[in-house]
């Protein structure tokens, strides 16, 4: 990797530059750029495609972004120290990278891309959550974006991808699961990064369906799983009263048993019911 676009392997450019991770920040560094290959490869053809990447940090996955053949790469990186190691990526390929010193969360990132657009991020850990929800809750479906290839704790990874009946499944499951596919393409260890953090992570590919899988109202839909997940030991009659007083006939018209809890209900048992509760 570091033959093909010349520059220095990259704990040389962490050491030039004294870029030591910053736990304030959720930095932890992919310094292999084999594997920072791979994850980019993992997006699927970046040919033609414009990259949104949030937290680049020295650079690893930007460079296999940018080998890998994006037309484009907007890198937002919020550490100042980041900046010059970014800036000789974008030096070496002239026009193709964009760097912007900025908080993720702040910006309006879709301003500044021409689709067809993909998402690829080793996350910073304090913030990938809010970002991935942010990514799925637009206020029109579809999206900016065609795919997000997203680097997550691999627990939080789990809870993308669960299913019905698992520990895992809730919210975020049928927050991802309703709008798009998502799988795991790809789990580290953490001697993977520097510094190792003390969980294992995983990739997660999500591509964004055309529409959501069955229909629904966003809003009510959200409040509906909060309500059932919120408390989700209890039996739906009970967590879900405060949405309607004749909750039991609307879980039963929904096809649901009022017995139920909320971990049992897959995704078109909620849709079903927030289109009863909207009636």
């Amino acid at each position: 990797m570091a033959a093909i676009d010349g520059l220095p392997p990259l704990r040389e450019v962490i050491a030039a530059h004294g870029l030591a991770a910053k736990k304030s920040l959720g930095q932890n560094f992919l310094l292999d750029l084999n594997l920072t290959a791979k994850i980019a490869r993992a997006a699927g053809d970046l040919t033609g495609c414009d990259v949104l990447e949030v937290g680049p940090g020295p650079g690893g996955l930007t460079r296999g972004l940018l080998a890998e053949g994006a037309r484009r790469v907007l890198a937002v990186e919020k550490d100042t120290r980041c900046l010059p190691a970014l800036e000789e990526i974008a030096a070496a390929y002239p026009g193709r990278l964009e760097v912007v010193n900025g908080d993720a969360l702040a910006l309006d990132a879709a301003a500044r891309l021409t689709a067809p657009v993909k998402v690829v991020a080793n996350l910073p850990y304090n913030v990938g959550t809010e970002l991935l929800i942010r990514w799925m809750t637009p206020q029109s479906w579809p999206p900016f974006w065609q795919s997000l290839t997203l680097m997550f704790q691999r627990e939080v990874a789990e809870r993308i991808v669960a299913r019905p009946g698992s520990k895992a499944y809730g919210r975020l499951a049928l927050m991802v699961q309703w709008r798009a596919d998502a799988r795991i393409v790809l789990s580290l260890p953490p001697e993977a990064f520097t510094p190792p953090p003390k969980i294992s992570s995983a990739v997660v590919h999500v591509t964004a369906l055309p529409e959501p899988r069955y229909p629904a109202d966003a809003k009510i839909l959200e409040r509906v799983v909060a309500a059932g997940f919120n408390q989700r030991r209890k039996m739906l009659r009970a967590s879900l009263r405060g949405l309607a007083p004749d909750i039991e006939d609307r879980l039963r018209a929904a096809g649901i048993a009022p017995t139920a809890r909320a971990e049992e209900i897959p995704l078109e048992g909620f849709c079903a019911l927030a289109r009863s509760l909207a009636g």
